[in-house]
Parts: C-alpha cells; structure tokens; sequence
C-alpha cells in the first residue's frame, strides 16, 4: 500500500510540473490571462490554466493507480466537470447562474453516480438522516465549499498551501482509520500541488484559476464526507468544519461583514483576510506565512478533537465562528488598533544581516554543496545492488531524454538537467534506503551525516548568501515542517515514519540542486552529467 501511494504522489507531481510550461505558452495564445487591476495585486498579466495541469495530474493518477469502482469513478467524473467549467469560465468569464450550473452538475455526479452524502446531519447526530435531506445537505455543502476555496484565491500560494495543508490532514485522519480509499484519493492530489505550488508561489508564474480553485474546494468537500460517514469511520460529520478551516470561516466572515454594512454578499471586494492583513502592514510573503500557520492550527484542532462527540465538537466551532465574524464586522467599520510601525524590525533585521556578512557564512555553504552533492550521489549509484525492473526501464528511457535535451539550447537545457536530477534522484534514493538498511552501520552512519551536514548547509546559504541566489517562499518552509513533524507524530507506523524521512531527505537534495542552478549556471551540463550518471547506473543494472 505504501508503494501505491508513494507512485501516486509521484505520478502526479511529475505530471503536473510537465504540463505547465506547455500551459503557460498555451494561455497567452488562447487569452486565459489573469490582467492586473481591480482587487488584484499582481501587477503583471499572468497565467491562469495552472489548475488544469494539477487537475490532469491528480485525476490521472488516480485512475491509474487507484481503486475502479464507483465511489473513484464518480469522484473522477465530478471533477472533470467541475474542472471544465472553471476552465471555461477563465476563458470566457462565465456568469454565476453558468458557474453555478457546473457545480450543480459535478455535486450530483458524486452524489447520485457514487452515493456519496451525508448520512447523519451535523445538528442531529444520533438520528440516521432521510436520503432526500443527506443528498440535499450535501450539495449545498459542496457547492460552498467549491466556492469558499474559489474566494480564498487572492494571494499567490495562498489557495494551493491551504488545500495542501486541508489534503494533508485529511490523509493523516484517513491513515488513522485505515480508510484507503479516502487515501489513494487525497495523496495524488499532495503531489499535484507540490509540483504546481513550485511555480505558484510568490512572485507566481502561473495561476490556478477558477477551474483550479473550485476543483480544491469541490475534492475537499468530497472527502471531508467520505472521512466524516458515520456509516464507514470513526470520526464526526462536524469535524469537516476544522478541516475545511480558514477558506470556511473567512467566507462567513465576508458575508457576515457586507450584510452588517447594508452591501450584497455576492459583490466582491478587498474584505478577505488577506486583504486585511496587508492592510496592517504585513508582506505578501508575511501574510501567506501568518494565514498558513491559521490553517495549521485548525487542522490540529482538528486532530485533537478527531475521537470527540457533535456536542463538543459544534459548540467550539460556533464559538469560533461568532469571534472571527466579529472581528471582521469590527475591522469593517474600522474599530480595530493601527497598525505598528515595522520601522524597529526592519532596523533589527538590517543590524543582523551585517553582524552575519561573514564571508564563510556567504561561500563556504554553497561551495560544499557545489562539490559534496555531486560526489554523494555518484558513490551512491554503487550501493544498491538490486533494481525494480519498472525503475530501471524508466531510467533508461529518461536517460535518453536527458540526453537528447542537453544538446539543446541554454535555455532549454536546464529543465530537461532538472527533470534528471529530481526524478533520478527519487529513484536512488528510493532504491537505496532498503540496501543502506541491510549495510554496515558505519556506512548508515556516514549516510545520515551526510544529510544532517547538507541540511545545516542548505540553511545557511538560503539565509546569508548575499546575492540572494535562490529565493526561499512560504511553501518551503510549509515543506519543511511537514518533512520534520510528520514521522513524529503519534501513531505513525515504522513504515509509514520512514516514508517522512525519505521526503525530508529529497527536500534537502531537490533544495541543493535549485541552490546549485542558481549560483553556477554555467554549469548546468555538469550537473546533466551527473543526472546521466545516476539513470545510467539505475537502468544498467536490469540489462546485467
């Protein structure tokens, strides 16, 4: 199970990251650009059919690795929909009666193709629900959260991080239950946006769009109730309130603040939460940060609460629910403090980046990456001595397109070195872990030092490298977190605690070679060599 979920994730990412570019060249052709203007803070046209290459992604993993029975079958049918016509709507600029005709139209997909709904009501736990009223409740609810997500979508980053945290959630409950269905639903979605959030953080290159954006809201509805069925787990139907989290509240926030002021409810504006918090003076960076660290506090709620009862359960989310829509009925009419001047930090912040201009703080980090990555992964083609035949079939046919794209020009050469780099390192890794597991402890030892050494290296030239090389971005740190925190986690399996410390130690490479691209982009063929290298010895070994 574990391996179908890992090549899931995969599978998508890998998807997702490749039919971008395409997509980005495609949307000026077809005029599917976001233009600047109006509550937009982007100052320059980009755009925005980024949620069909993580849709295409995600759905085709799915229904190649996944399940084919009529709960995945629906779920794929309803998003095909909903994804058309989010498509549609950033080609044309639907009007919301059409908007609303799609998302009608992919609930009941799920709904009557996959008898997906709410068996139990959140304020009538203990009484099974009539069918009519379940299907209801759960169109309803789908169609807002589609749209909740949709308004969340201001910032770059700041839709995808929050759906990833709300996948992640979801997925780690899923594994508590052992519900595999919700699983092989949620972890492609991960990797779809892992590889899509690359090119949409700040300053993003591309956009979900509509399509993209309704498609998160409209698959966390989905699987919300699949986790939350009384019928088939543990958990209650009011915990999706928790982990639906902030794309939820800020949307009652909105509304409850127009309604207060006498303005309709469906005109937009720059109420959000995001527009409040650059409005006290926080970056763009700062404010997807701050709302990130939201998210994640509600999904522990969440966690905390996972084995509790509606009657705890409700109340906490009312309660919560009543503070955040006073506060924004209070910023509206302007009843909160000023902002404070950032005068202090951005001193404090100047003084600290002299006292560290040291030059060893500045090359020595790069430089050790410059040569021990390479090195390291050369000797590390040597060590596993057996090769998945589906592995080594793979690597030769990447080696070939890394080889024929390094006769390209510099400016195509370096995504095919990348594309090597990342996905050839997956696969040594992947395949190392279980021979270093069966090797001499010194060798495990001077393995782990290496990455530990690499790490503290990797840190230190993102923090103090003075040309500012490679810009770090919230969706690192988001990375970070989740790589470090989630093999500690209670009840976690040795299997799937392992599988967390395999991403964390990718992350520190996938960071090493972005750091690498930057600083000596000369160099880009050498480091092609290297990927070359690790494909040939991968491939080489189903051929002996």
């Amino acid at each position: 199970m574990i391996n179908e979920l890992f090549f899931s994730s995969m599978t998508a990412l890998l998807l997702c990251m490749g039919l971008i570019p395409p997509l980005r060249l495609a949307a000026a052709r077809f005029h599917v650009m976001d233009v600047p203007g109006g509550r937009k803070t982007h100052e320059h046209p980009v755009p925005r059919i980024g949620g069909l290459a993580f849709a295409i992604g995600a759905c085709a993993s799915i229904a190649w690795w996944g399940a084919k029975d009529a709960t995945t079958l629906s779920v794929l049918l309803g998003c095909m929909i909903i994804v058309g016509f989010g498509v549609w709507d950033d080609r044309v600029d639907l009007g919301y009666r059409t908007k609303l005709v799609g998302q009608l139209l992919g609930a009941l997909a799920v709904v009557l193709g996959g008898d997906i709904w709410f068996t139990t009501l959140p304020f009538l736990p203990d009484e099974e629900a009539p069918a009519w009223a379940g299907m209801l409740f759960t169109i309803v609810f789908l169609i807002g959260v589609s749209n909740a997500v949709n308004l969340t979508d201001g910032l770059d980053g700041l839709a995808g991080g929050l759906s990833f945290l709300t996948f992640s959630g979801i997925a780690y409950l899923a594994y508590l239950s052992s519900d595999v269905t919700v699983l092989m639903l949620t972890v492609p979605f991960l990797g779809a946006l892992l590889g899509f959030l690359r090119y949409n953080t700040y300053p993003a290159q591309i956009f979900m769009g509509d399509g993209g954006s309704q498609l998160l809201g409209f698959m966390m509805g989905v699987l919300a109730i699949l986790l939350t069925d009384s019928s088939g787990g543990p958990f209650s139907p009011s915990l999706a309130l928790f982990l639906l989290g902030l794309p939820f509240l800020d949307t009652l926030g909105v509304t409850g603040q127009r309604l207060a002021e006498g303005r309709s409810p469906f005109v937009g504006d720059r109420a959000h939460v995001h527009h409040k918090l650059l409005r006290v003076g926080l970056t763009h960076y700062e404010a997807v940060t701050v709302i990130y660290l939201i998210q994640a506090s509600m999904l522990g709620v969440a966690y905390l609460l996972r084995w509790e009862s509606d009657t705890l359960i409700l109340p906490l989310y009312l309660l919560l629910a009543i503070t955040v829509l006073m506060l924004f009925i209070a910023a509206g009419r302007g009843l909160l403090p000023a902002p404070a001047s950032r005068d202090g930090l951005v001193l404090s912040n100047l003084a600290l980046t002299r006292f560290m201009k040291d030059r060893w703080l500045t090359d020595l980090p790069i430089q050790f990456l410059a040569v021990a990555v390479p090195l390291f992964l050369i000797a590390l083609v040597f060590l596993p001595s057996n090769v998945p035949n589906d592995v080594g079939y793979l690597s030769i046919a990447l080696f070939g397109i890394v080889l024929v794209g390094l006769s390209f020009s510099s400016r195509v050469a370096p995504y095919f070195v990348r594309g090597g780099l990342y996905v050839g390192t997956t696969f040594l890794l992947y395949v190392s872990e279980g021979a270093r597991a069966s090797s001499v402890a010194a060798i495990t030892m001077a393995h782990n030092a290496f990455f530990l050494l690499a790490a503290i290296m990797v840190v230190l030239s993102l923090r103090f490298n003075e040309e500012n090389r490679f810009q770090t971005t919230p969706l690192d740190y988001l990375m970070v977190f989740l790589a470090v925190t989630f093999p500690l986690l209670p009840e976690v399996s040795a299997g799937i605690s392992h599988l967390g410390v395999f991403a964390a130690k990718l992350i520190v490479l996938f960071f090493s070679f972005e750091l690498l691209l930057h600083a000596f982009s000369s160099r880009v063929r050498q480091l092609g060599l290297v990927s070359l290298w690790i494909l040939f010895g991968l491939g080489i070994r189903i051929l002996l």
